[in-house]
């Protein structure tokens, strides 16, 4: 099969990543948009390299010609969650996307590997739209803790140096670091609302600050350099207490001056 035969194979795939990734990426925004917690922390994806393809197809008997039918994971997307009990959310949102068929599906978290791999898979079907028309293509999604992230990527990397011949001792480092990362995740769990309401408290001051800075940014056009100074140094002063309530007050006084300006330029309009 030469390159260019390779390449408009994998072409839809690289679309279908493209597009995943952007609608995964913008739930998070969603979420985050609206003040609440995300259970997806962070996604990416690739399109399997032709070598690899070729290896898997030499290991499984698989022809060239029934690459597309029989490789599931041509297309790949992983996304990180930073609870276990965020796998299962996730898994959720996607069995309800109307965009998105789901084929296959292997938990690895509750039936882990006999290597410490664990991880939650989906094979799914996903409809890109061509120059020729919709096309149909797999991919594999992986749906993980970043502790168990951690552990693939080094296990994987070390799979790759000993070429599936790992030697026994460290087959036996990673089984030991595979019980402290499920150790590790266990932990997460127990103090996971402790940690959510300490990163939503971190949201919430960003956010008012955001706004804060937007609005003294505004005042810039309108307000006397004197009073944009003074504003500038109440807001300094307010920041440096560390305290939201106060920073809130702040923000709502800081809304009425603007609000007052805007009045002011519609009267001017006006007259």
């Amino acid at each position: 099969m030469d390159i260019k035969l390779w390449r408009e194979i994998l072409h839809p795939y690289e679309m279908a990543v493209d597009e995943l990734t952007l609608k995964f990426n913008n739930i998070i925004k969603e979420y985050r948009t609206l003040g609440e917690y995300s259970p997806i922390e962070m996604v990416d994806g690739r399109v399997k390299k032709i070598s690899s393809i070729l290896e898997k197809c030499q290991k499984k008997g698989i022809l060239l010609e029934e690459v597309c039918e029989k490789v599931d994971d041509i297309a790949g997307i992983r996304i990180i969650c930073q609870f276990v009990e965020d796998i299962y959310k996730v898994v959720e949102l996607i069995n309800s996307r109307t965009d998105i068929r789901v084929v296959e599906r292997k938990d690895y978290i509750t039936n882990m590997k006999a290597s410490g791999y664990r991880s939650y898979h989906m094979v799914i079907e996903y409809t890109i739209q061509t120059m020729k028309g919709p096309n149909v293509v797999k991919a594999e999604i992986q749906i993980r803790t970043l502790a168990m992230n951690f552990w693939a990527t080094i296990e994987h990397s070390l799979q790759y140096k000993y070429r599936r011949n790992m030697p026994p001792h460290i087959r036996e480092r990673l089984s030991a670091a595979s019980a402290a990362i499920i150790n590790l995740d266990a932990e997460m769990s127990r103090i996971r609302d402790e940690i959510m309401d300490s990163q939503n408290s971190f949201r919430i001051k960003a956010n008012i600050i955001t706004e804060i800075l937007n609005l003294i940014q505004n005042l810039y056009k309108v307000a006397n350099k004197r009073e944009i100074i003074k504003i500038q140094d109440e807001f300094y002063r307010v920041y440096s207490h560390d305290d939201i309530i106060e920073l809130e007050h702040f923000l709502t006084e800081l809304d009425v001056l603007a609000e007052g300006y805007r009045a002011q330029g519609i009267e001017d309009q006006l007259i």
